[in-house]
Order: C-alpha cells, then structure tokens, then sequence
C-alpha cells in the first residue's frame, strides 16, 4: 500500500502539535511492513527523521520546465532529489506556471511556516500537489488538517485516487465560534470531496457532522496517541531549582486553549497554599494578555513564562512539574497530557478536550469551572497519596495508547476506500 501524505509540518520544525501527530502516525503504520509513506511538506530543513518514510519539498519541486541540467540541480537541492526522481519530475512539470514565482530551478518557493499569506502559500502548494502525485505512484491520498485539503484535491482529481483528509482541529475550535468564512469553505471543500474523513475524537467527528454537514457514515475517529520515550529522554533529570511545587500549562498561549482559565486557577490556589508556583510555557498573540493578568491578581512573583519550548526542553519542563493542565475551551484531542503522564505527572484536563474521552486516571473539569480546577491542583499538591496514584496509574494507561495501534485502524480506512476486502 502506497499513500501519498500532505502535511504542512514535521519534526523537529513544528510550531504545534499537527507535526508530532503527523509523526507519531506515520511512525506508527511504517510497522506494517507493505506500508509505504511518500510524506509531502512545504519545506524541508534537512533534518528529519526519514528513517520509515521518504520526504518530499513542495519547494523543491519544479513547476516550470527551465531547461536545467540534472547536475546543477543535484548541486542546489543535494539529497533531497535523486537522477530518477528528476527525471520523473521532468515528465510532468507545468509549463504555463508564471515565472514570476518561481526561482532559478522553476521551483516556488515557501516560508515552512504559517506566513502572513498562508493562504496564498496554501494554494501555490496545491499547484505543486499536482507535479508531484504525477511523479510518485500510489494507492492512496491523505492530507492532514485544512491547509493541504486543496493539495489533497489536486492530488485527486490528476490521479484518480481515493482521498482521505484527516480533521486535527477544525476553525470553530480555533476561534471559539468566530469562524472564517474562507478557512471554512477550505475545509468544507475538502469534506465534500474527500472519500473518507478521519478526526481525532468523537468531540470533533460531532463538530464534522454538524457543523459541515457531513454524512456520518463518511467520518470515522481514530485517537491520537503518543510516542515512546527515548532512552534521551528518560535520562533527563528535573531541573525545577526550587522545593515548591510546580504546575504547568503547556501549549500555544491563544483563546482555544484557555490560558486565562489557567491564571484565574492559580490566583484561587495561592489564596491556600504559598509553596507552589505555576508556569505558562508557550508563546502566542495571549501571552502579553495573560502577563498582565497575573499581574492584575497580584501573583506575578508565583507565575513564570518560558516561552517556546521545543524538544527536550518540554521533557524538562515536564520531568520538573508536579502538575499538568490543559485548560483547553475546545481541544480536538490535545497529546500534551499523555506526555505529561509518561513522565509520570499528574493531569488535569477539561472535559472539552478530545484526550478526556480516552483517559482514566486523569482529572476531568470543565474549562469554565475554576473553582473545580483549582481544587483539584491543590488536592494533588496536598495528598500524597493521590499524587502517587494518579502519577503510577496514568503512566500505565498512557503507556498502551500506541500510534502503531492508531496506524492499524487508519490502514483499515485505506483498504475500504481502495476496495480491498477486509476479513
């Protein structure tokens, strides 16, 4: 089985979780030894992981034909383009793509990142989609959340191939209901011409079903799971310098994941108990927002912002956490927890989050619910006994949600839209 994936990022360059999840998923079905993954991004750094899959740069793929000779391409891109695939490429790139776009190898070239014109980037990336499912042969097309739909569609309509688009979060989740109107009619789009859907939790199939109108027979969940730890990152130690107790919200600092909730906890924590401190660590257009409003609840000496935090340094920003919360007003599924409980950290999650549907041994709350937050930070720092339990029974549940297992149910969907028979 070949699937051909648009993604729009993937380790270690992510920005959120769309990439660990793209990872953890790909990594995940490479154990099924007919499984074979051509994963597209808009720009490679050169340094992933391409151990079980093969990665392909939309800007490193030629749009317009310019006559250049193999020599000096292998010259500019190095690695990422091999003699046959060049020539592959040669057979099919558009000749009538503006050249105004397009650098030196007839090549468009992209930010790797979320840019002021994402949109624009978003379709000049659906125009290279069309190259590149020309180049590479395969059985299946996947895109992963809103920004590849319309490659995904390209991909389709050029190859005739069976789409399935994978829902991470949809825009009523990012802007707590204030939806724009051109990222919904993106996703909506990609929807209808999908084959079939994949969301992260029931919590959003719903959101797929109702909100989009989407034939419920069409939208299967399949939950996110999480990476074992690598002996690296079962060496690194807590580095917390302090004998207070320390809780940590993790994540984006924007309106979907709650973070004044998370303060407003903090400030009804300390009216209790003065041996704890909370970290906020992230960056996003709340962070000035929630300074401020620490400040205003005269906490600020209590709460502490890190910043971006990537690689080992959530692992030890974790490891030197007694808590975790993720206040999230509207989560599709939020990996951050299972993280957290890996390293054996208790966790708070709200009920709005796609995780909560899967696990046990956390705290559930609702994100409004302040006060039931704030109780249930104070009674893990404060009972021992519930601290050791929630930390030893949440590493063992969280220890058997395996993306291998995600992989096998999404390999089911693959066979189903193919025509394969499944027994």
């Amino acid at each position: 089985m070949k699937a051909l994936m648009f993604g729009w990022e993937f380790p270690p360059h992510i920005l959120g979780g769309l990439g660990t999840a793209s990872y953890g998923l790909t990594k995940g079905m490479s154990k099924q030894s007919d499984m074979e993954i051509i994963f597209v991004i808009p720009k490679p750094w050169g340094d992933e992981d391409q151990s079980f899959l093969k990665i392909i740069g939309a800007c490193n793929t030629p749009v317009v034909w310019k006559d250049v000779r193999w020599e000096y391409v292998r010259d500019r891109l190095g690695s990422t383009m091999s003699h046959d695939d060049y020539y592959r490429m040669r057979d099919h790139i558009y000749a009538d793509f503006s050249y105004k776009y397009t650098n030196d190898l007839g090549c468009i070239e992209f930010s790797g990142r979320y840019p002021d014109n994402l949109l624009e980037e978003i379709n000049n990336y659906s125009i290279v989609a069309g190259v590149i499912a020309r180049t590479y042969p395969c059985d299946v097309i996947h895109s992963h959340d809103w920004l590849t739909y319309p490659a995904g569609i390209h991909a389709k309509n050029v190859t005739g191939k069976p789409l399935v688009i994978h829902v991470h979060a949809t825009d009523f989740d990012r802007s707590r209901g204030n939806v724009n109107p051109q990222v919904y009619g993106i996703e909506k789009d990609g929807m209808d011409h999908a084959d079939h859907i994949i969301t992260v939790s029931n919590l959003t199939r719903n959101t797929v079903i109702e909100k989009y109108y989407i034939d419920p027979r069409k939208v299967t969940t399949v939950h996110n799971a999480v990476e074992p730890l690598d002996p690296e990152i079962e060496a690194i130690q807590s580095r917390s310098g302090t004998k207070d107790k320390v809780v940590t919200f993790l994540g984006r600092i924007t309106m979907q994941k709650g973070p004044e909730y998370f303060v407003e906890a903090a400030y009804r924590v300390l009216q209790k108990a003065d041996n704890v401190r909370f970290v906020m660590a992230g960056s996003g257009d709340k962070m000035n927002e929630m300074i401020r409003h620490a400040a205003y609840r005269k906490i600020s000496d209590k709460f502490h912002f890190t910043g971006f935090l990537k690689g080992k340094q959530v692992y030890e920003m974790l490891k030197s956490s007694d808590v975790y919360v993720m206040p999230s007003v509207s989560e599709p599924f939020g990996i951050s927890p299972l993280e957290a409980m890996q390293v054996g950290v208790p966790s708070i999650v709200s009920k709005q989050s796609g995780c909560a549907e899967i696990l046990e041994n956390v705290i559930k709350t609702d994100y409004w619910d302040i006060d039931a937050m704030a109780d249930a930070i104070y009674s893990i720092i404060t009972y021992p006994s519930m601290y050791t339990y929630l930390k030893e029974e949440g590493k063992k549940e969280v220890d058997e949600i395996k993306w291998e297992y995600a992989g096998q149910k999404v390999r089911r969907i693959y066979d189903a839209v193919c025509g394969i028979k499944q027994y």
